[in-house]
């Protein structure tokens, strides 16, 4: 018997993550611990799978069908059903159902590994002036006289800025203390020390 076959078998020729009956398909779970085999793989649609392979493309409310799909006894399910709940957990309501969901330690940790990876992936890297990768806690110098928005202040050529903290929505942007002023400064104008 195929793969597809005994993926269409074992969903009731629905997709097992929105129950959709069109433009089904096979879907392989990334970074999964064996081959490609009915253990691996899920029976998804058309949507479910562009948002799966796009993260660009995710509607967050489509997802909202997780509700019911993540109680399904099959672990590929639950795995993609956890991946995708922690993607969108900025929503609000993906949160309360990964609190709630519950999965054998296996499941979870195969689960966890494809979500470590993605977020390692997609993890935002932050340069100085000369291409040197920054850190929080480092300290930097200004290379340039940089005039601060909302205040009169100017923060001078050379002031050092110690134990920086990195801005976790853009690679350009970090924070330190400058004449015991919070400030947000671009990577672009300063220097690692």
């Amino acid at each position: 018997m195929s793969l597809e076959q005994d993926l269409r078998d074992r969903s009731g020729n629905v997709c097992e993550l929105c129950s959709s009956t069109t433009d089904l398909d096979v879907y392989a779970v990334p970074h999964s611990p064996e081959g490609d085999t009915a253990d691996t793989a899920i029976f998804a649609c058309g949507t479910c799978r562009t948002q799966l392979e796009n993260p660009d493309q995710v509607e967050p409310n489509h997802w909202r069908c997780l509700n019911d799909s993540m109680w399904s006894p099959v672990p590929a399910v639950q795995v993609v059903a956890y991946r995708m709940l922690h993607q969108l957990k900025a929503e609000g309501w993906p949160q309360d159902l990964l609190d709630m969901m519950y999965m054998e330690e296996e499941t979870r940790e195969w689960a966890k590994a494809g979500v470590a990876q993605e977020t390692a992936a997609n993890a935002l890297v932050h340069r100085d002036s000369n291409g040197v990768i920054l850190e929080a806690g480092d300290s930097v110098v200004l290379i340039k006289d940089l005039k601060v928005k909302g205040s009169s202040m100017v923060a001078k050529q050379g002031t050092a800025v110690r134990r920086i903290s990195l801005d976790h929505e853009n690679e350009k942007y970090i924070e330190g203390k400058v004449d015991g002023q919070q400030i947000v400064l671009v990577t672009d104008y300063v220097k690692k020390i």
